[in-house]
């Protein structure tokens, strides 16, 4: 009751003060119908509150989200489910589900009435162009009574989650070099060549099958021997995404860095699909494995999140990769680098490792005079240059530049790009 008279609207209490004015008048005057009028006045305000205030706590809400997750620029469909649990009717509710400024304004829908037991269900939908999980709810009901005396609020504390992941692009089927490093035993065994005789076998362990004993080996060893079971030979890939805040520029979701977070992303993805054992690796020390049973989902939602750092460096990401020694493939999507971080990156190439790289031209995200344009392209090729020198293979990216338009060059090479480097770099060497 004292929730109702609290939330006593403009009406409801114009109509106490009314009630209030008719009494004193009524026993100024000695008018038994005005106090009569005065008792009406102020009756329905309180009956109007006592009718709110016990029907509030009678309501359940069910949310939910079609899809939970979704891309960049794709639409949500949210679907709110609202019962009422009471055997009274309910007045006009107004449903405001709060949402964070990236999902859009408030949505806000008026339902008429629910009847005894009645559940109704409303739905809108929601656009996100900016990458990140973002909170939806908690829903916020206004209930009002039929006359517009008194209006209270309930705020249900449930919320639901929604991962807006970078979009990903499909990627044309490109033979890429180092595509058959990896481990696995059928493909380091070469012991066919020798006969079925030898066999590669181990210590029989307890809980092996008997049928796979084999007697030459455990005659000739004295101990109990067992076949091996073979196992597919793995391809590897490390997919290293560049976080650096110095190493890209723009503004938003045209900015470098998203361009290489989606390219990150359709190359995991694609990669994964393809059958390797993938690895992501972020400047912020993230180190997540996409192998065959882990699905796209937790790299996706990975990437939903990473941001630009100011701390990270060229040596931190080379200290993450390092970390393990899964060897395979290596694809670098970078933003600008100066020839030392160029240089630093080189020492990757140890063991043989197969290099892609992915170099953004981050200043064309910028409108830079022409001298100034011109000294961040020759920065540009000189960079690529030392990673081409060191055994990388370097692919430029402009502004606009479109992935799938890209990705062949991993397979074909990097020529186009090293005679341009090589050009700039005799035309420098001329002018010192």
């Amino acid at each position: 009751m004292r929730d109702g008279l609290r939330g006593l609207t403009t009406r409801g209490r114009s109509f106490l003060a009314a009630a209030v004015a008719a009494a004193i008048s009524a026993g100024i005057l000695g008018e038994k119908d005005l106090l009569r009028v005065a008792v009406l006045l102020a009756v329905l305000p309180l009956l109007a509150a006592l009718y709110v205030g016990r029907s509030r706590y009678k309501l359940a809400c069910h949310r939910s989200l079609e899809p939970h997750r979704m891309p960049v620029g794709a639409s949500a469909r949210v679907v709110l489910r609202l019962q009422n649990m009471s055997r009274l009717p309910t007045g006009t509710l107004l449903l405001e589900d709060r949402l964070p400024y990236a999902l859009g304004s408030r949505p806000r829908v008026v339902l008429e009435r629910l009847g005894a037991h009645q559940a109704s269900s409303v739905a809108y939908t929601v656009r996100a162009d900016v990458r990140g999980r973002y909170e939806v709810g908690p829903l916020i009901v206004r209930m009002t009574d039929p006359f517009g005396l008194c209006e209270l609020s309930r705020a249900f504390p449930g919320t639901d989650r929604l991962t807006v992941v970078p979009q990903v692009v499909p990627l044309p089927s490109v033979r890429l070099p180092g595509e058959y490093t990896g481990s696995g035993e059928s493909r380091a065994r070469s012991v066919a060549v020798h006969g079925e005789d030898d066999a590669a076998t181990r210590e029989y362990r307890r809980g092996d099958d008997l049928r796979r004993v084999h007697w030459k080996s455990t005659a000739r060893t004295g101990e109990l021997m067992v076949r091996r079971e073979e196992q597919p030979w793995e391809s590897r890939a490390t997919v290293l995404l560049d976080t650096r805040a110095y190493g890209h520029h723009g503004d938003g979701p045209t900015a470098s860095f998203e361009w290489a977070v989606s390219a990150a992303a359709s190359i995991a993805v694609h990669l994964r699909q393809a059958g390797y054992k993938l690895r992501l690796v972020t400047g912020g020390g993230a180190d997540v494995d996409g192998g065959e049973g882990a699905g796209d989902g937790l790299l996706l939602d990975h990437l939903a999140e990473v941001r630009m750092d100011q701390r990270v460096e060229i040596t931190t990401l080379m200290q993450h990769v390092r970390q393990r020694s899964d060897g395979g493939l290596i694809i670098g999507l970078f933003g600008s680098l100066s020839t030392a971080e160029a240089e630093l990156l080189a020492g990757l190439r140890a063991n043989n490792a197969t290099c892609v790289c992915f170099l953004l031209d981050s200043s064309a995200w910028l409108n830079l005079p022409a001298q100034a344009r011109a000294e961040a392209d020759q920065a540009h090729d000189a960079a690529a240059l030392v990673l081409l020198q060191s055994g990388w293979r370097v692919i430029g990216v402009d502004h606009g530049g479109r992935l799938p338009a890209l990705w062949p060059q991993a397979g074909r090479g990097s020529q186009g790009f090293a005679l341009r480097a090589a050009m700039a770099e005799t035309v420098a060497g001329g002018v010192r």
